[in-house]
C-alpha cells in the first residue's frame, strides 16, 4: 500500500490517477478494518464519510480530465 504522503502528489495521467484511487480505497479499507464495532462512535463514521467525500471529489476531477 502506498504511504499517505505518496498519495498527495500531483497525478498527470490515467494510470497515475487509477493508482491514486486504488491507494485511497486501500487506505479506506484499512481504516474500516481497524474500527472496533463494539466501541466505535460517531467520530469513526464521520472519518469514513470524510474519506468517501474526498474520494468522490477526486473521481469527479479525474472524470473531468478524462473527458477532455
Amino acid at each position: 500500500m502506498k504511504e499517505w504522503y505518496e498519495l498527495g502528489g500531483p497525478v498527470h495521467n490515467k494510470a497515475e490517477q487509477m493508482k491514486y484511487l486504488q491507494g485511497r480505497f486501500e487506505m479506506l479499507m484499512t481504516v474500516l478494518d481497524s474500527i472496533d464495532a463494539e466501541v466505535a462512535g460517531v467520530d469513526e463514521i464521520d472519518r469514513l464519510l470524510k474519506m468517501l467525500d474526498d474520494i468522490e471529489t477526486k473521481c469527479k476531477q479525474f472524470r473531468y480530465d478524462w473527458a477532455e
